[in-house]
């Protein structure tokens, strides 16, 4: 009887101690083929704060989709230091930023040889640049394309010419690029189901509830598989591409601060004094 409750002892005394470190997790997939192990990531003081990514695993693909919602974050666009040349890193962005308040930032748009966006472009209610409506080669003129914009907690993507022909009055930021991955509900005419071209990318939308979401891939991706992730996973009607190959992710809650090829602009999405 005694060698019972000892045994008994031992076992509830294993219960309470803490698990070692590095032990696998369970991260869900989103696209229903099961379950992926993954490390647990030694804990810091920054990963101890709630993060507005969340890792997922779409159509085999490793993403983050990080969140901005209305009532507790901000978001602006930055291009560099006022009078001064473009930030052209996340790096050189967060060295001039306090990471506190700072949701996270991300690349946001296409841009010239010294970091200049080549189309429409608003950062706190000065307009930098003007609509661009011309044709060309690239990404960017793949039309349609598009601009994200808002104005306190209302945010929205629309296509280059309804934006042109409803929006009146000047947002207090707003990012032209291209092009839109989803167009009302339906993947741009000319995207194919899963293309050769595969970069690491990212883009923008905004869902039902007014949640901006900023996603980008951890590992290459076509245009397809990232449009249909906007469409299917997330419910956006509208989607816009922001970039390729350059594509940057700033997250202070987890230490993530990518580096890479020259960026232009970036989104700020701040968090509200409640937060």
């Amino acid at each position: 009887m005694t060698a019972r409750f000892a045994a008994l002892a031992l076992l509830a005394l294993a219960a309470c101690n803490p698990q070692p470190e590095g032990e696998p997790v369970t991260r869900t997939r989103i696209d229903g083929k099961g379950e992926t192990p993954t490390p647990v990531p030694t804990q810091t003081v920054a990963s101890s704060v709630e993060s507005a990514c969340r890792s997922i695993i779409f159509e085999d693909a490793p993403l983050t989709d990080c969140v901005a919602i209305p009532t507790r974050h901000a978001i602006a666009m930055d291009l560099g230091p006022s009078g001064e040349a473009p930030y052209r890193s996340l790096t050189t962005f967060a060295a001039a930023h306090n990471g506190q308040g700072i949701a996270f930032a991300m690349n946001a748009g296409m841009f010239d040889e010294d970091g200049t966006p080549v189309g429409y472009f608003v950062e706190n209610s000065e307009r930098l640049q003007e609509l661009n409506t011309a044709d060309g080669e690239g990404n960017f003129h793949m039309k349609p394309n598009g601009v994200f914009y808002g104005t306190g907690g209302e945010w929205h993507v629309r296509t280059t010419e309804e934006f042109l022909a409803n929006v009146k009055d000047r947002p207090e930021f707003g990012t032209q690029s291209g092009p839109m991955l989803v167009i009302g509900g339906k993947i741009h005419p000319e995207i194919t189901h899963d293309g050769p071209s595969k970069l690491v990318r990212n883009a923008v939308g905004v869902d039902e509830q007014g949640r901006a979401h900023f996603v980008i891939s951890n590992a290459p991706i076509s245009f397809g598989k990232l449009a249909r992730f906007y469409r299917d996973e997330l419910k956006v009607k509208d989607a816009l591409y922001l970039d390729g190959t350059v594509s940057q992710l700033w997250n202070p809650a987890t230490d993530r601060l990518d580096t890479g090829e020259p960026i232009g602009p970036i989104v700020i999405v701040t968090k509200k004094d409640s937060e």
